[in-house]
């Protein structure tokens, strides 16, 4: 196991592990704002622009495990922690709660400022497509990014993060070409116990972060 300084520290030693994508045309996609941190400094190191797919769980009452996550972009991605027979028992118990569930995340993920929540898919057409997180416990972000990503025609899609659990990196050697991971855990904690300084940035320096990352090429 591996613990890091902070976000910043992770992400520059995953950057010195992609250096032969500097010059190729590259778009890095984070999976949380936790995830643009450490993205920031992969972004500066191959001078990529930086983006966030916004996302939110979906859950059930009684249920441990939400069954879903959407999108900003609109996806709505099932949980596959559940086997087809379990989503086909929730679906037939809480259809309406659901669609009522998956109406309201949606409309609540779409109050955010759109300069925020858009990636434009033209961007991403024939580029090599960087998936950074902060941490993995398990895929379901992973999982929505490549839905996200499925009708769009991308050269490469890579999975990179500091840290994953076993199952996690199961799953991104299955879903995408390449990943990069520093350090692989057996029983994974919050994201936030892997890094002596978890502190975030706040929501809007984020969001200048994302903005002005050209700035620091």
């Amino acid at each position: 196991m591996r613990y890091f300084t902070n976000r910043q520290e992770a992400g520059k030693l995953i950057a010195d592990k992609l250096g032969a994508y500097r010059k190729q045309n590259c778009v890095i996609i984070s999976l949380s704002e936790g995830g643009v941190v450490v993205g920031a400094e992969i972004a500066q190191r191959l001078h990529t622009s930086l983006f966030l797919l916004v996302m939110e769980e979906v859950e059930l009452p009684g249920e441990q495990k939400p069954i879903a996550t959407m999108s900003a972009a609109g996806t709505f991605t099932y949980n596959r922690e559940y086997s087809t027979g379990e989503l086909e028992v929730l679906n037939a118990d809480y259809r309406s709660i659901i669609e009522e569930k998956r109406m309201m995340t949606f409309q609540k993920l779409n109050r955010i400022d759109e300069e925020e929540a858009n990636i434009p898919k033209s961007l991403l057409k024939n580029h090599t497509v960087i998936l950074v997180s902060d941490g993995l416990r398990n895929a379901l972000s992973l999982d929505v990014a490549i839905d996200f990503l499925k009708p769009i025609k991308t050269k490469r899609i890579l999975a990179v993060t500091p840290v994953a659990s076993v199952a996690a990196v199961d799953k991104m050697h299955l879903l995408t070409d390449e990943i990069c991971c520093l350090s692989v855990v057996e029983s994974y904690m919050d994201t936030d116990h892997y890094y002596e300084d978890n502190q975030l940035p706040d929501h809007q320096t984020i969001v200048e972060t994302m903005k002005n990352i050209t700035l620091s090429w």
